[in-house]
């Protein structure tokens, strides 16, 4: 058309054109024949120019002709538009901009802007500046009010994100089905189940399930509050379920350690014909696991490839961990090796570092954190737990001190309960248990049981009865019904030969009618999953078993080993 000496007018089509194309350079060169034409001077153009330039998500080329659109030419529809870019580049810095300008506008009396800029600071996190604009409106719709409450949810504040439902119900709004989804997962983030059963009633009353995601939400409530029965009762009434009602249902039964319901309903879920989402293998890998069904995590992982799934980091990462938990390392390690050295998150870094402890492969697990070091990777405080980890593991007392002093004095990290869990079960498999109750006295918050399990446990170790009284009795406090912690103390006085104090524990355990849940181990073999207790002859070849165990047991005493049967 230029070749041909005719030159485009006002109209923004090429501009519109330019957007579509993956390459800002084209648009950029079509900037440059927009200015030389004079055409840069109107209106209509210059927003065109702001439009194309956000599509390729260039923010800097989109602020020069922003900044030269004078102050009387914005009005409440351009600023909406720029607010929502400001959130599509994930820039707080440019919608506080926006904001200014606003307010030199005099456009803050608008409702849509004051709801953009509502919107806008809730998306990006910035809760302080949204209740500030939340609490200088003074006509607050349905919208405004399901933008706060999902605010709240969304980061982590669901007691406020209640008041504020609350309020919302005194100052005579009606709650819609986005301001019921948002309430539904602060309950169940509170585990609320009273105030989750007079939500469902109100959801009920008013008509707000007509969404199959307010009954998602519902689902996910009533498997958070341990209600799997009415969480399924809702999965079973829901007629066009999603991959979402799906995964919801699979996740709280893995999450209740139902692996079995939730590997069966995975099969339903294929015959209804759904389609299978990256959630929903995330989801479902951890009842494998649990079940120890490597052959199981094989199949998913071949179904992934299958879907191309497994080109998320998450869903490798995921797979990961599930093959290194089913003792399969080599193959965690060549997932690990697999994926593109820049695409590797921290996450990804943290699960093989993790992996590699667990197996206690203690030199694998550093010589990947020194690799984290070379590459600029910082490692974060669950990195810090996996070499904890490692070093309990292989009773490494000295470079587990250097990897927690290192945590807090060069990254500036503050240990968390498991972090201390490490340390006091490290110095107490030493032997070091003063050491480490003097440790557990330092730490800056209470400790819970996982910090004082494993110090009760040293003392059993090392015949410790001093500390082991200490111990037992800050267990007994935060977990007055489990039995495995008296039982642990019985087997420490028997140990000292205090037979009096071993009955009176006993007594205590008889007349608190509890009883330590027996352990269970379970190994695949042929696909099929076997599972054994401690004296367990359930089984249907347990006569078998037991006989090679006593052969394994005549060999061992021959090469001086000593196993107990």
């Amino acid at each position: 058309m230029v070749m041909k000496g005719m030159y485009p007018d006002e109209g923004t089509y090429v501009l519109g054109s330019c957007s579509r194309f993956s390459d800002a350079r084209i648009g950029a060169r079509v900037h440059g024949h927009v200015v030389k034409l004079g055409l840069d001077l109107c209106e209509m153009v210059r927003h065109a120019l702001v439009d194309m330039y956000r599509s390729y998500g260039e923010f800097g080329n989109e602020a020069k002709v922003f900044d030269e659109i004078p102050m009387w030419r914005f009005d409440s529809v351009s600023l909406v538009n720029w607010l929502r870019s400001s959130v599509d580049l994930n820039s707080l810095r440019v919608g506080k901009a926006v904001h200014c300008v606003a307010v030199v506008t005099n456009l803050c009396g608008d409702l849509s802007v004051n709801t953009a800029l509502l919107s806008m600071y809730a998306k990006l996190g910035e809760l302080e500046c949204a209740e500030l604009v939340f609490d200088g409106m003074p006509g607050k719709d349905c919208v405004v009010w399901n933008i706060m409450i999902s605010a709240y949810s969304r980061n982590g504040r669901p007691k406020e994100s209640l008041e504020l439902l609350r309020f919302m119900g005194r100052s005579g709004v009606r709650a819609d089905m986005f301001t019921a989804i948002p309430a539904i997962s602060s309950i169940a983030r509170l585990r609320a189940m009273e105030l989750g059963r007079q939500t469902h009633a109100h959801v009920i009353r008013n008509g707000l399930d007509y969404q199959v995601s307010v009954h998602n939400s519902l689902i996910d409530m009533y498997c958070e509050c341990n209600r799997l029965s009415s969480a399924r009762r809702i999965f079973d009434m829901v007629r066009d379920k999603t991959v979402v009602s799906w995964s919801a249902m699979i996740k709280g039964y893995v999450t209740h350690d139902q692996s079995l319901d939730a590997l069966a309903l995975f099969s339903e879920m294929k015959c209804d014909g759904v389609g299978v989402d990256f959630i929903t293998v995330i989801n479902i890998l951890p009842a494998c696991v649990n079940l120890g069904a490597l052959e199981n995590v094989k199949y998913f992982h071949g179904y992934s490839m299958k879907l191309s799934l497994n080109s998320l980091s998450s869903v490798n990462t995921a797979f990961l961990v599930s093959y290194a938990k089913c003792g399969c390392i080599e193959m965690a390690r060549k997932l690990f090796d697999e994926e593109n050295i820049n695409e590797k998150d921290v996450i990804t870094w943290n699960s093989m570092v993790g992996a590699y402890a667990k197996h206690g492969d203690w030199y694998r697990s550093f010589e990947l954190y020194n690799q984290m070091k070379e590459l600029s990777i910082k490692p974060d405080q669950v990195t810090f737990l996996g070499l904890l980890t490692a070093c309990v593991n292989a009773g490494l007392v000295q470079e587990g001190k250097k990897c927690f002093k290192e945590m807090i004095d060069i990254y500036g990290y503050k240990p968390s309960q498991e972090h201390y869990a490490c340390m006091a079960d490290l110095l107490g498999r030493a032997g070091q248990v003063n050491e480490a109750s003097e440790l557990i006295k330092s730490m800056p918050f209470k400790p819970d049981a996982r910090v004082w399990g494993p110090l009760l446990s040293a003392c059993k170790l090392h015949s410790d009865t001093g500390v082991a009284d200490f111990a037992a009795e800050k267990l007994i406090t935060i977990e007055p019904n489990n039995a495995g912690n008296l039982i642990l103390l019985a087997n420490i006085k028997a140990g000292a030969g205090k037979w009096d104090e071993v009955a009176k524990i006993r007594r205590s355990l008889r007349d608190m009618g509890l009883k330590k849940t027996p352990g269970c181990s379970w190994v695949e073999i042929n696909g099929r999953q076997h599972e054994f207790r401690v004296a367990d002859r359930s089984h249907a070849t347990s006569d078998g078993i037991y006989a090679m165990l006593r052969n394994l047991e005549l060999e061992s005493k021959e090469a001086n080993i000593q196993i107990h049967v």
